[in-house]
């Protein structure tokens, strides 16, 4: 074993080699492998245990742990695409086959792209002869909410949604950020924390030529959190990705690139089909946003102040490795511009200049930032950003104000894009209609659309 060496070329198999879960310290290990290369073992640790799992509890939560454990592998196929795909201790269906599938060639768009890569047709799960699983069964879980929180606006924006509406919820997050959990102890609500450990060897790998790049990270945290769910016997697991999530870049020569593929509709359909049908008939799980556009969720998130010292949409504190902004707000990543960008609408001008501590729409050095938001002479940024429609709007209101319509990139705007393109299509209103493409339950959505309303 100690001669294997990774060569990214010359590896032909991707192996699922086996998964299990200690119920007493709810531990779960998801073991990997190249070729007959060394094991790479993923942990997942959900508080809470001990945990009694018993008949068909037991049965749903060795599914779920499945489904866990082969979406859980696109973190580590990616580093070589080989050919072929193995799964060792355990056969698939279809059905799940088909839900893989989509997952890892949609959710991998953006690293096939920068890597030149064509997964295409390239990505097969094996599926076993006979029947398919049947329908699962409703479980009995009762009626609470595992939140995601992210650390950002639309989380909690969400999360004062389910408060009003007086629904039982817990604030969960996945890893060690201390920027989230401020944010999370901030709500004043429980709170449960995942750790969740890579295998060590992946970092090796890729100082070694191993393919990196951005993984459908979206439906691998859903995917823990549904475990999670069934765990503590809970129905719902909610996230807070809204519908401008579904629309990518559009690169010349390429098509569309979906950087949040997996925060999209077309993901969080067939996810959330797919727990129902195989997993927990009463397992819900849905974005509470979807509904709204991003400058929707914007202007529900100026409705309070409670968050401004807290909340970031800054990545640049998110990244595994690499360096972190001294403050929440680097000021120059895509994200922190479309936030500010989004927010300027909704709330005062001293506000939003307090959040981030300076005036990002008054700095010459961000104008090549706001014209990709814009889809102005670029596509729109590989980011979780709003469209260019919504960017566009955003700007041509605040055009029309006073205390904006002097910034140096307003100005530019009004001047220089404004009149390339038609009035009708920068009004800012139709943007913040609410949708009705979403899986929320429809007792909760009644009550939702009215509260949002408001």
């Amino acid at each position: 074993m100690s001669e294997w060496k990774f060569n990214r070329d010359a590896i032909r198999a991707f192996r699922f080699v086996r998964c299990g879960l200690d119920a007493q310290t709810g531990v779960a290990q998801l073991v990997y492998a190249f070729d007959d290369g060394p094991e790479l073992v993923e942990t997942v640790t959900i508080p809470g245990a001990p945990f009694v799992l018993e008949g068909a509890r037991a049965v749903a939560v060795e599914r779920a742990l499945r489904l866990l454990h082969l979406i859980t592998g696109v973190s580590y196929y990616k580093a070589a695409v080989p050919e072929e795909i193995r799964i060792d201790s355990y056969a698939i269906d279809a059905d799940t086959a088909a839900l893989l599938e989509l997952i890892y060639v949609n959710g991998l768009g953006e690293f096939a792209y920068r890597n030149g890569l064509n997964l295409h047709g390239k990505i097969r799960f094996p599926v076993a002869a006979g029947d398919a699983e049947g329908m699962a069964p409703a479980l009995g879980l009762r009626e609470h909410a595992l939140v995601a929180i992210g650390g950002g606006k639309d989380s909690l924006v969400s999360i004062e949604a389910l408060r009003a509406l007086d629904i039982g919820q817990t604030v969960t997050w996945i890893g060690g950020s201390q920027l989230i959990r401020a944010c999370a102890e901030r709500t004043g609500l429980p709170t449960l924390n995942i750790g969740r450990a890579l295998a060590s060897q992946l970092f090796d790998y890729n100082r070694e030529g191993a393919w990196n790049g951005h993984i459908p990270v979206t439906v691998l945290n859903s995917a823990i959190m549904a475990l999670a769910a069934l765990l503590h016997g809970v129905d719902q697991v909610v996230f807070s990705n809204e519908r401008s999530a579904s629309y990518g870049s559009l690169i010349e020569g390429t098509g569309e690139v979906n950087h949040q593929w997996s925060k999209g509709w077309t993901c969080e359909k067939a996810f959330g089909e797919y727990l129902q049908r195989h997993v927990a008939a009463d397992l819900h799980y849905y974005s509470l946003l979807r509904p709204l556009s991003e400058l929707a969720v914007a202007r529900q998130f100026a409705r309070t102040d409670h968050y401004d010292a807290h909340f970031s949409s800054c990545n640049r504190n998110f990244h595994i490795l690499g360096e972190r902004p001294a403050n929440r707000w680097c000021g120059v990543c895509p994200k922190c511009h479309f936030v500010f960008l989004a927010l300027a609408p909704f709330m005062s001008k001293p506000r939003l200049v307090r959040i981030f501590g300076r005036n990002l729409l008054d700095d010459p050095a961000q104008t090549d930032g706001y014209d990709a938001l814009l889809e102005y002479q670029n596509h729109k940024p590989f980011e979780c950003v709003g469209e260019g429609r919504e960017s566009r709007a955003a700007m041509a209101a605040l055009s029309e104000r006073p205390e904006w319509r002097e910034d140096a990139l307003v100005e530019r705007f009004a001047s220089e894009i404004r009149p390339q393109l038609s009035e009708e299509e920068l009004r800012i209103e139709p943007l913040l209609v609410i949708d009705d493409e979403q899986r929320i339950p429809p007792k909760l959505w009644e009550r939702l659309r009215a509260h949002l309303a408001t």
